[in-house]
């Protein structure tokens, strides 16, 4: 086959004129110019003036775009844009806002955050009372905290008195008088306050819980008598309000016996607080405290007609108070049957439903190194202190108030008793077994009524 020829491009002007050629070739044009081949130069646009052949003129070129699609045709793939999308999840795991949050995309990654704040205080476990209580409430509240708080409110005022050097004069004497005075074992009862017992304010006290008064039978002015009193609970608020205050009206219940509340001989030595409570009729527990009582006094100034209460359980039994439970702690306790014997005075059990219900404390059984301490306190001292707790002032669930539950204290029915000298320890078991049946028949009779919510029955322990 012949080869093609190829004419060569001829350099000079007339010849390149000739056969119709610009007028210098695209070498010489290079050399005089080196940017004109760059690829980074930006040639103008043409600029079309020419006409067409209808004599119209010719429009412009226009700009074009680079699509995704001449790309594809290129061979090149656009990015594609990832979608994602957030998915909350929430993990409660208790009703104080104690979960964790957690923020998950769809491509696995996780966030996790933390617990929200402020969770779990739209409701507290406190719940605090409101501001639009009646006035009789705000008394009953009033009475019952000035009670409880007695002993420490009266203490704190005579150490205020004796930070005031005006008042030495006074205070010193009185102090002698605290101490050589025999008012609460002498059984002449001359401090006692019927004005004082029978104040309005001791119904809103008691009206607190409220608490009842009831006889099981008719207790006749000529015999004289010994009330056991059970339980003690925390701080025996029942025995405060049926025999120290005419608030439960003892006096029409039981005409024509006085009866007087015994308490501990330690508190007679507690400045101003012993008036408080000798005004109240109040007297010491001790053995020369109760025959002094039950042989002085009345109309035939033999003790008839007088009548004394003793909480038989005292501190030990205390440690046993629990709500909807009755541990009496009186099978070894026999001190005081034999009083009775050899003053000749009646026994008269006292059953007070709903004094263990007033407070809650620490079970002895969770905490029993807690319960031994409480023992050896009560050992060396003679008293113990319960780790309890019930309602505050301005809430219901924590402080050291009472409960507001009923308190039912029933009566029951006198056990006679053969005056001895030297009590018979045959007769004494005798009178004590007696005095035991006679609280089992009204724990039986009246359980149904006044302790629904038990959880277990009358204990009998110690």
């Amino acid at each position: 086959m012949a080869s093609a020829t190829l004419n060569a491009e001829s350099s000079l002007s007339r010849e390149r004129e000739k056969n119709q050629l610009p007028s210098e070739s695209y070498a010489n044009a290079v050399e005089q110019n080196p940017n004109l081949g760059s690829s980074n130069e930006q040639i103008p646009p043409a600029q079309y003036t020419g006409q067409g052949e209808d004599d119209t003129p010719r429009s412009p070129r226009k700009k074009t775009h680079k699509k995704s699609g001449s790309l594809r045709m290129n061979g090149h793939q656009p990015p594609k844009r990832k979608e994602t999308s957030i998915v909350v999840v929430e993990d409660f795991q208790d009703k104080d806002g104690e979960h964790l949050t957690g923020l998950k995309r769809n491509d696995t990654i996780e966030l996790v955050s933390g617990r929200k704040a402020g969770a779990g205080w739209e409701k507290s476990h406190i719940h605090f009372a409101p501001l639009s209580i009646p006035l009789k409430r705000r008394l009953q509240t009033l009475l019952v905290l000035a009670h409880t708080l007695s002993v420490a409110g009266l203490l704190t005022i005579f150490f205020l008195l004796c930070a005031i050097p005006l008042f030495w004069p006074i205070l010193v004497p009185y102090l002698l008088y605290v101490i050589l005075s025999a008012a609460p074992h002498s059984g002449n009862l001359s401090h006692r306050s019927d004005f004082l017992r029978s104040l309005k304010i001791w119904s809103l006290f008691a009206s607190y819980f409220p608490a009842r008064l009831h006889r099981s039978a008719e207790l006749p002015s000529t015999r004289k008598y010994v009330f056991g009193y059970h339980p003690h609970g925390i701080i025996s608020h029942g025995a405060f309000a049926a025999f120290a205050t005419e608030a439960l009206g003892f006096s029409k219940l039981f005409p024509g016996i006085t009866n007087t509340l015994l308490t501990l001989d330690n508190n007679f030595r507690v400045p101003l607080y012993r008036d408080y409570a000798l005004a109240m009729g109040l007297a010491s527990v001790s053995r020369e405290s109760c025959e002094n009582i039950l042989s002085r006094g009345g109309p035939n100034k033999e003790g008839m007609g007088r009548a004394i209460t003793i909480v038989v359980g005292g501190a030990r039994e205390s440690l046993d108070a629990q709500p909807h439970s009755l541990r009496l702690v009186l099978k070894r306790r026999k001190g005081f049957i034999k009083l009775a014997i050899r003053t000749g005075a009646d026994l008269v059990p006292v059953l007070a439903f709903g004094e263990n219900e007033l407070y809650d404390q620490v079970q002895s059984e969770q905490h029993p190194l807690i319960h031994r301490m409480q023992l050896v306190v009560k050992k060396v001292m003679g008293f113990t202190i319960p780790l309890f707790h019930a309602r505050g002032v301005f809430n219901y669930d924590m402080g050291l108030m009472p409960y507001r539950r009923p308190l039912n204290i029933v009566v029951g029915k006198p056990i006679k008793v053969v005056q001895q000298g030297k009590p018979d320890d045959a007769y004494v078991d005798t009178i004590h077994a007696l005095y035991v049946s006679e609280l089992e028949r009204i724990w039986q009779e009246w359980k149904d009524q006044f302790a629904m919510e038990r959880t277990s029955e009358l204990e009998i322990v110690e």
